[in-house]
């Protein structure tokens, strides 16, 4: 998926020089030694400089040997307001220079316990929203067949209707935990089906869900209806309003989400505009009153501990953030995700 001279100078940088990111060896039973890929230090690489890849990791061109992987989608083809999500996973790449291996925080070891790498982008169409959908679950679908763990870079929220198709192949229906500022259950927008506000309510009809292990958290702002949000709760969906956790610690309700979701599949799905544009003005169809980004460092890590088999950050734009910001909270976000993978290693906590 990546663009082949990109992957050539990719090499060639680690063949020479390491520049784009070097290897860890780890003791994994006596003597055997599991070679990991370890994102470049910004004092042996200075962070203007090498790859724009995720962290700076190497680049490959499939999942071949990956227990995880980044992988970018620059559709915007699907919004309802702003447009300008193409360029979300380049700049979330950009700003990913700042990410450092370990989590300072909560220990997590993910580059001493998993095999990661940048898949490139997928090939999308960018002119036919149905055709980009089928190719994004053709790719996606060869991405999960191996067991490798999609983090995806957005891109508009239509993405994740397909990931979801392409996923059921793999894992049958996943518990969802769902981040964002809106339901994006509509049944049609403009008379389309497929948009990025419409995603979950396909994901319900071709049965994508298991409709008891879905939480909808952060939703807000102005409606269609006294009850716009009544449709989710009618599928099963635990629906959090923003309103509802406003000041509050969410470390007791990911509690009680570990419990919902058990020990099923699960797929998370963080939109940016969940946050507070206060936080993340670079998006789409911002919404005031929304989520610190204290507290979707909580949900995230409060995933810790759940089977999941993928996530999506959506909906950076960055023409509408200069300053960068909101790119580099959704890099440090899909890190978050990254962290609480099945079989990251703790070093303390």
């Amino acid at each position: 998926m990546a663009v082949a001279a990109v992957r050539a100078v990719a090499t060639t940088l680690r063949r020479s020089s390491g520049f784009l990111g070097g290897s860890r060896s780890v003791s994994t039973s006596g003597a055997l030694q599991q070679k990991f890929n370890v994102p470049p230090s910004g004092n042996d690489l200075p962070r203007p400089g090498g790859i724009a890849s995720m962290m700076r990791l190497p680049v490959q061109n499939d999942t071949q040997g990956l227990d995880a992987c980044f992988v970018g989608i620059p559709l915007d083809i699907g919004t309802s307001n702003r447009s300008g999500t193409r360029f979300g996973p380049r700049q979330i790449r950009t700003e990913s220079v700042m990410l450092r291996p370990y989590n300072n925080w909560t220990g997590a070891a993910p580059f001493d316990s998993l095999q990661v790498a940048d898949i490139g982008d997928v090939f999308i169409n960018m002119y036919d929203l149905k055709d980009a959908v089928k190719k994004i679950r053709e790719a996606y679908s060869k991405i999960v067949a191996n067991g490798c763990k999609p983090l995806t870079l957005g891109g508009d929220h239509t993405l994740t209707y397909p990931i979801l198709q392409a996923i059921k192949t793999k894992y049958g229906p996943v518990g969802l935990v769902h981040v964002d500022a809106h339901a994006d259950t509509s049944d049609k927008q403009l008379g389309e089906k497929i948009s990025h506000g419409t995603p979950f309510r396909r994901a319900v009809e071709e049965g994508l869900l298991d409709c008891q292990r879905v939480l909808q958290i952060g939703l807000r702002g102005t409606g269609y209806s006294s009850d716009d949000y009544g449709w989710s709760r009618q599928q099963g969906f635990r629906v959090v309003q923003a309103e509802e956790i406003w000041y509050k610690s969410l470390a007791p309700l990911m509690e009680e989400v570990r419990a919902q979701m058990g020990d099923g599949p699960v797929y998370l799905s963080f939109d940016i505009d969940a946050l507070d544009p206060a936080y993340a003005p670079g998006t789409g169809t911002p919404e005031i009153g929304g989520l610190t980004s204290h507290q979707g460092l909580e949900i995230i890590r409060g995933c810790r501990g759940l089977n999941l088999v993928g996530g999506d950050l959506v909906e950076v734009s960055p023409a509408y953030d200069p300053s960068g910001n909101t790119a580099l909270t959704a890099a440090n976000l899909l890190f978050e995700m990254l962290c609480v993978l099945p079989g990251v290693q703790y070093r303390r906590g």
